[in-house]
Parts: structure tokens; C-alpha cells; sequence
């Protein structure tokens, strides 16, 4: 019990240091994607499937609506699945207490984007949160709510990453009622 205790925190801290060291490099500007054709639908479910133990400890439950008849991106295979990863797990940590989380993925696709909405019934966000929560190392005061570790660097990295894909990320959400962040990202061209 303690052994796979100490391994997720020693996982979590890599992922961590991993996540400075990327925010240091984006600053540069060094980021350079190496793009392949990707099937998003295959990386939600995979990211998902991650996520199972930590939402069976709280009952949880991921609720999937993958729509899109083409879901055909080029990403980058270590960027892209970061990002779908970083907001699934701010959706699990930022689920309220005794409450069990419910997320909901959806995609839709047209003839040159794809869409991807990612619901939560999590603690939500205020206004002001929403206006700077792509900033680098900003954190929104919750208080002593939650015990959620962490730098304030992954939606950041986040918006970086949709926006080097071409894409484009918005965030709707109520303190108390959960938060709906919309991803789009141009399809593969033929």
C-alpha cells in the first residue's frame, strides 16, 4: 500500500519538474512540435482510461460523447495527450468534496476544425479566475477547499500547446457549478 503511495507521488513530482522545465523552454519560445497524424478520439480514451482508479476513489465517472465523424489532427504525440491530460486532471482534482466527479467529453467535427468539450461538475471559477487562468504560475485562491498541489503552470501550458497546434481553447464556468473548457484544432488536411 504505501510502495504504490510512494510511486504516484513520485510520479506526480516527475510530472512536476517536467512541467517547469517545459514552461522554462516555452519562454524560449524553443518549442518545436513534431507533427503526425493523430486520432483524438483514441488519445481521450486512452487519457481516460489513466484516470479510472483516481475517479473509482470517488465514485466518479467520465461520460463520453464522441461525435465526430472525423477526429484526424497532426499533433504532437507528447504535447497533445499532455494537454488533454492536464484538463481531465484538473476536472478530477478540482472536483468538489463528497460530491462524485462527473466529466463529460464531447467532439463534433466540421469540415476543417474539430471541437472538443471537456465538462465538469467541479468547484467552478469566478470571473476574475476565468480572465487570468491561462497566466503562467497563477493560481486561484480556493481557500483552504482543496489541497490541490501544483505550480499554476498547467493551463498555461495548455493554452501554449492549443495555440502551437493552430488551435484555440475558452473556458466557461460558475463557482459551485463546474467549468466547460472548449478546444478547437484544424483537422489533418487531405
Amino acid at each position: 500500500y504505501f510502495s504504490s503511495i510512494i510511486k504516484e507521488e513520485n510520479q506526480r513530482m516527475n510530472r512536476q519538474v517536467e512541467t517547469i522545465l517545459k514552461a522554462a523552454l516555452l519562454d524560449k519560445q524553443e518549442v518545436s512540435l513534431m507533427l503526425k497524424p493523430m486520432h483524438v478520439h483514441e488519445v481521450i480514451k486512452d487519457i481516460t482510461d489513466n484516470f479510472t482508479l483516481q475517479l473509482n476513489d470517488k465514485n466518479g465517472k467520465v461520460e463520453m460523447d464522441l461525435e465526430a465523424t472525423n477526429d484526424l489532427i497532426d499533433a504532437d504525440e507528447v504535447h497533445f495527450p499532455n494537454l488533454i491530460n492536464n484538463l481531465v486532471d484538473n476536472s478530477v482534482k478540482y472536483s468538489k468534496d463528497n460530491v462524485p466527479p462527473e466529466i463529460k467529453i464531447s467532439t463534433v467535427a466540421n469540415g476543417k476544425n474539430m471541437t472538443i468539450r471537456l465538462e465538469d461538475n467541479g468547484i467552478g471559477m469566478t470571473k476574475e479566475t476565468i480572465k487570468r487562468i491561462f497566466e503562467k504560475f497563477y493560481r486561484a485562491h480556493t481557500g483552504n477547499i482543496h489541497n490541490v498541489k501544483g505550480f499554476g503552470l498547467g493551463l498555461s501550458y495548455v493554452k501554449t500547446m492549443v495555440d502551437a497546434h493552430g488551435g484555440n481553447i475558452k473556458v466557461d464556468s460558475m463557482p459551485g457549478k463546474g467549468s466547460t473548457f472548449t478546444l478547437e484544432l484544424p483537422l489533418k488536411k487531405n
